[in-house]
């Protein structure tokens, strides 16, 4: 989900009624300059909190209701562990948890998933490990909870008070300082005194930087069911095995396939080694959604800047000459440019079969 605060506005994420929710509404609902509550600002009323039923399992706690939060305030953060957008936000999300956690603050970060692969519980602890989560996180897999909210979006936060009404939500990145100053003003009428009224200030690298100003690609899916922009000569062909070549010359935002590749619904999967993916692209940072083969065994790949090792440029998930292994279902960042933004020609060429390519992503 990059830049784009996905929506499931009835969408899906063509395995699932959440899928595609979040993709482009985020990134119309992003703001770059945060609004600040002052203190007597009125909060609405948005009704009662739904209930938290239907988590396959919970990390980080036991099962939480409405009931027992009722008389704290909480913030119930709906992500997904491969989405750039809910990556990007989750360096506030902590800041504030670990910030207001004995001034009455609970944070729910509710992981419902985009892609199958979300769905396992083995995937996301891993990942909650992996991104230092410390706070209750019930796994979403069957978007029940997503459900009871009417959710569209990842990421989304519902800020609720302590007598469990939901007075304010905000969909997508940014609005960071108004949304502390919510979580501070529904503390204070919670009772809560001497809470430090700054607002947080984060410095985060990797996926969890903020993106740059000049993005000019979308998130773009290779699976078949919402796949855009294909340029490769012929059609996708669909749940069947089919040569592709690389498009010779691709326009902005245009992608294409060279090798052997069974498109999905929701991935490209590589029949025989070695395979191709390529994307001409505008933004400072390229990251691509992969996964290795069902049997779990690590894909080696290489990419290009315009036919040349990406040298400085290249991301924290590969090294300077291009190089890098797939062994987690996870987002990779493959470039992060350090002059400016321009159109670029990515390839990547996967030297094991099986890999499983599922999106692009940008900041």
């Amino acid at each position: 989900m990059d830049g784009q605060s996905r929506s499931l506005v009835s969408i899906g994420y063509a395995v699932g009624v959440t899928v595609i929710i979040g993709v482009a509404a985020i990134v119309m609902l992003h703001s770059e300059t945060p609004v600040v509550l002052t203190a007597n600002a009125a909060l609405g009323d948005e009704g009662p909190m739904p209930e938290l039923g239907g988590a396959v399992a919970w990390l980080n706690s036991a099962p939480l209701s409405r009931e027992l939060l009722r008389g704290k305030v909480v913030l119930v953060n709906f992500w997904t562990y491969s989405c750039i957008n809910s990556l990007r936000e989750l360096p506030y999300i902590k800041s504030w948890a670990t910030k207001y956690k004995d001034s009455g603050l609970v944070v729910v970060a509710v992981h419902a998933p985009e892609f199958g692969f979300e769905k396992e519980r083995a995937n996301v602890e891993n990942a909650v490990r992996e991104l230092n989560i410390t706070f209750a996180v019930p796994i979403d897999s069957n978007h029940r909870i997503w459900q009871a909210f009417s959710n569209e979006y990842w990421p989304a936060d519902y800020f609720i008070d302590g007598k469990g009404r939901i007075r304010y939500h905000h969909f997508g990145e940014g609005e960071y300082d108004k949304s502390e100053h919510v979580i501070q003003k529904l503390l204070r009428e919670n009772g809560a005194t001497g809470l430090d009224a700054s607002t947080v200030r984060i410095s985060a690298d990797g996926a969890e930087a903020p993106p740059s100003d000049d993005v000019r690609s979308p998130e773009t899916y290779v699976g078949y069911a919402r796949a855009e922009k294909f340029a490769s000569p012929g059609r996708l062909a669909q749940d069947s095995a089919r040569i592709y070549s690389l498009p010779a010359r691709p326009s902005l935002n245009q992608w294409g396939l060279g090798g052997s590749w069974n498109v999905g619904a929701e991935s490209a999967v590589l029949q025989e080694a070695p395979g191709k993916i390529a994307f001409r692209f505008h933004s400072r940072d390229l990251h691509m959604v992969l996964a290795p083969p069902q049997n779990g065994k690590p894909v080696r790949f290489r990419v290009k800047l315009d036919g040349a090792t990406p040298g400085e440029d290249h991301g924290v998930d590969s090294n300077a000459d291009g190089a890098g292994e797939i062994r987690q279902p996870r987002m990779y960042q493959l470039i992060r440019q350090k002059g400016r933004a321009r159109d670029r020609l990515f390839e990547i060429e996967f030297l094991d079969p099986g890999v499983q390519a599922f999106s692009f992503t940008f900041g």
